[in-house]
């Protein structure tokens, strides 16, 4: 449901908005402010998909060595709830 376009699509949705010339100046703000919250949580979810990538490409690079190391895409570590 959630993807990375949907997100670019997010961003363009924004960016339309506060393009959109017959907006009042209180509106822009209002715009303005939904945009930075909208790029807020836009930045934690790329930060997270490039963690996911990294450790992607550690797999690549070093195998099953390192899923220990990588309890997200490995086995959980020992004594752990999961």
């Amino acid at each position: 449901r959630n993807r990375m376009s949907d997100l670019k699509d997010h961003l363009f949705a924004a960016l339309e908005r506060l393009g959109d010339e017959s907006l009042t100046e209180e509106q822009i703000a209002a715009e303005a402010k939904r945009a930075e919250a909208i790029v807020a949580v836009a930045d934690q979810i790329t930060e997270s998909a490039k963690l996911q990538l990294s450790a992607a490409r550690l797999f690549a690079e070093h195998g099953a060595a390192v899923l220990p190391h990588l309890p997200q895409i490995g086995k959980a570590p020992e004594g752990s709830a999961e």
